[in-house]
């Protein structure tokens, strides 16, 4: 693809639907943040024990799982809601249901309602997780490739202005309306929540006057290839497949078999007596049930988009799937250990604040805008393995100040090329997936990828104080720049990948003239 000239690039920032992604951002990031850390301030403001608070945030598991009921939004239009298109008709739903739901939750009282409080919590967070399914559909399917980083950045730029809202701001607003650590006032958590409920309405009017995207005929008859029952039996089935495997393993694992090869106990006896056993037998068999050729049947409308990725790109989906698993590696591990770092250097909550809020956000929003200008002008690979670079270095700066102690100067560079490289990786990483998505199955196969995207980071991260409390911070870092290096492998691979197939296509010799029955596909 010939370089574009920044004039071009800056262009990509200049259209109507950049303000659209930036709105639909913001109402993105909104209720996130209102469901899981300004909620858990409110409930421990409350007085409700941390242990209900800890429970409280598996609502987060609605976001973890949104690839499961995406198929639906794919293939499936609302009712009521048709002539909107299947982007806006969900768009409209998911937003109202959010507004309603922030407003419910600001009249249910955590010391009097706290059970209709986290339902209310739910339904926030499972309609804020269908937006976001929408949202990156429709953002696929309003621009071509090239233009993805630059939609992407506007995107994250709403999404990180109404984060910071959401938070600090939620927390002001409770504080002036009367509410506080000392006094706790429900009427105060009230108006805050009424307050960002209204604040989703410039979203929902966005929805309303935006255009729905174009849909080519062979998208419509793919996406008509089932019916809601059809979809709504997949979704049930693979959510028993998904509980029922994490479940049979535990309780196999649970299951007294020392008994039957030390102590001369028979597997009849296990049937009668050792109640794990016979959970790990129902569990095998709703698996098994799951996997034969009538869930299968079942699952069609989940693993089609599944089939369709791995027959486009056959052996090298492996490729791509180690790339995309690894990319945010670096930056998402060492980000868990990142607040307890700065409070064991002996930094203030007030510095710690101030730095991450002001500095970070600003170098976030620049870096974005600035990996969608140069992916515009140079392409994605250039960008993506830039970003990836710059993602892994900025952790040695991290080894730097572990070594220096309390340095605020030495913080502030820090945290700011940190939030810019992060920013810029973020970009980049959105175009690339982007790129790689069908538009048949653009909110399926997106919501899988940006799953595939967290899963191994947020696994290994979980042992990262493990590794805080056995290496200390200045290895700990290290590893985790090192841990950069596999995906810089994998993008020089498929950069070259690329690059010999485009060298191929240009060294190909004319094809003789011949009667064209059809006229010739484009790539999506």
């Amino acid at each position: 693809m010939p370089r574009k000239t920044w004039r071009a690039a800056l262009a990509a920032y200049a259209s109507p639907s950049t303000l659209v992604l930036l709105l639909l951002g913001f109402a993105a990031g909104m209720p996130y943040m209102l469901v899981f850390s300004t909620l858990s301030v409110w409930l421990r403001e409350a007085g409700v024990a941390r242990e209900t608070i800890g429970y409280a945030s598996l609502i987060g598991l609605a976001y973890a799982f949104k690839w499961v009921w995406s198929p639906l939004l794919d293939q499936w239009r609302l009712p009521l809601l048709a002539k909107m298109g299947r982007r806006r008709s969900w768009l409209m739903l998911s937003q109202v249901l959010v507004i309603i739901g922030l407003v419910g939750m600001g009249f249910c009282d955590p010391q009097k309602h706290l059970s209709w409080l986290i339902a209310l919590a739910v339904l926030v967070a499972f309609a804020s997780a269908t937006q976001d399914i929408a949202v990156d559909a429709y953002r696929l399917e309003i621009a071509e490739e090239s233009r993805q980083a630059a939609l992407a950045a506007s995107y994250m730029a709403g999404y990180r202005m109404a984060a910071l809202l959401a938070t600090a701001g939620a927390l002001f607003f409770a504080e002036r309306f009367g509410s506080t650590g000392f006094s706790y006032l429900h009427e105060a958590w009230t108006g805050t929540y009424v307050l960002f409920g209204v604040l989703m309405v410039p979203a929902l009017i966005t929805t309303l006057l935006m255009r729905e995207p174009p849909v080519s005929l062979r998208t419509q008859l793919s996406a008509a290839r089932y019916g809601f029952s059809h979809q709504l039996i997949s979704v049930f089935v693979l959510i028993v497949l998904l509980v029922s495997v994490p479940a049979m393993f535990t309780q196999l694992y649970n299951t007294d078999f020392a008994s039957v090869l030390f102590e001369g106990a028979s597997v009849l006896d296990l049937l009668l007596e050792d109640r794990a056993f016979l959970r790990a037998i129902l569990y095998t068999l709703l698996t098994g049930l799951c996997l034969s050729s009538l869930g299968r049947r079942g699952l069609a409308p989940v693993l089609t988009p599944v089939n369709d990725f791995i027959l486009r790109y056959r052996w090298q989906a492996l490729l791509l799937l180690g790339l995309i698993a690894t990319y945010r590696m670096s930056d998402t591990v060492m980000g868990v250990m990142a607040n307890v770092f700065y409070i064991d250097q002996g930094f203030t909550k007030e510095q710690i604040a101030s730095v991450s809020k002001i500095f970070g956000l600003i170098m976030t929003l620049l870096g974005a805008g600035f990996g969608g200008l140069l992916i515009v002008r140079f392409g994605i690979l250039p960008i993506l393995f830039i970003g990836g670079a710059a993602s892994a270095a900025t952790n040695i700066l991290f080894l730097i100040l572990a070594d220096m102690g309390p340095n605020l100067q030495m913080l502030v560079v820090t945290i700011s090329l940190d939030n810019f490289s992060s920013g810029l990786a973020t970009s980049a990483f959105v175009a690339y997936l982007s790129s790689l998505t069908n538009l048949k199955f653009s909110a399926t196969q997106y919501a899988l990828l940006s799953s595939i995207m967290l899963l191994l980071p947020r696994l290994i991260g979980g042992y990262s104080g493990v590794m805080v409390e056995k290496w200390g911070y200045h290895d700990f870092f290290l590893i985790t720049a090192l841990l950069g290096v596999p995906t810089l492998i994998l993008i020089a691979l498929q950069w070259r990948q690329e690059h010999g197939r485009n060298g191929d296509a240009v060294e190909e010799p004319p094809a003789p003239e011949t009667p064209v029955n059809e006229p010739p596909s484009t790539k999506a």
